[in-house]
């Protein structure tokens, strides 16, 4: 019955990325562009696109919002090319991080998400040198309630293409691989069920834990540098926070 700590750090992500709304709205909006200029603006048939706007929700980012971008991004066929650069590097104690970016000067970039890793006291690594301490996953987070059947919960994620649900003290995590991750999504969605978070994510197979003060501020320091840049759509991390 771990996890209290998961959905405690969801809310207080949740409550900065509030404070940073437009910013959080327009980097969302950057991968609704990207998402419709690979592959349509229709979210049935263009899994990218319905990933983003499950993401675009859990964000609080209003449905009307949502469908302006995707009208926007559909009729903007001369639209700035932005191109998505991963970079994977080490945090203080030697913290693993990935990077997820969206670009149109992947040098401006490059030089940018370095700096931050050396104000961070950590440093950027070679493509590869952590990806492998993570799997690629949909997460979904459900807070408990009293209008939650535990066991219809499970059975409705499990229909859906759903691999696991983890229950925690506070609610619960679905799990799935994340070709399913906005089928399952739409059908707990569509059974009116509120989801605290629900994004494709980067989930660490192992965690780090920081005792220095000095490595905790530095770290602090290196998100905080990093969720500020334009072009950072995502950071993933395995630090026990």
């Amino acid at each position: 019955m771990a996890g209290h700590s998961k959905f405690a750090n969801i809310k207080h992500k949740k409550a900065k990325n509030d404070a940073k709304r437009g910013k959080i709205f327009t980097k969302l909006g950057r991968e609704i562009a990207v998402a419709i200029k690979e592959g349509g603006a229709n979210p049935e048939l263009n899994r990218k696109l319905a990933d983003v706007i499950a993401k675009a929700k859990s964000n609080n980012m209003p449905n009307d919002t949502i469908d302006k971008a995707i009208k926007k991004a559909a009729g903007d066929k001369d639209g700035a090319s932005y191109e998505n650069i991963v970079y994977e590097g080490y945090g203080p104690s030697g913290v693993a991080i990935i990077v997820e970016t969206l670009t149109d000067n992947k040098n401006r970039t490059a030089g940018n998400v370095r700096s931050y890793f050396t104000k961070g006291n950590g440093n950027m690594g070679t493509s590869g040198c952590v990806g492998f301490m993570f799997d690629k996953k949909g997460q979904i987070m459900i807070e408990r309630s009293d209008d939650i059947d535990e066991e219809e919960l499970l059975m409705i994620a499990l229909e859906a293409g759903a691999d696991d649900m983890k229950v925690h003290e506070e609610g619960f995590e679905i799990l799935t691989v994340a070709e399913e991750f906005s089928v399952v999504n739409k059908s707990l969605e569509e059974a009116g069920i509120e989801m605290v978070s629900a994004e494709i994510k980067m989930i660490p197979q192992t965690l780090t834990v920081l005792e220095a003060e000095e490595d905790i501020k530095s770290m602090n320091k290196l998100i905080d540098l990093l969720e500020d840049d334009d072009d950072v759509q995502n950071i993933w991390h395995n630090w026990d926070e």
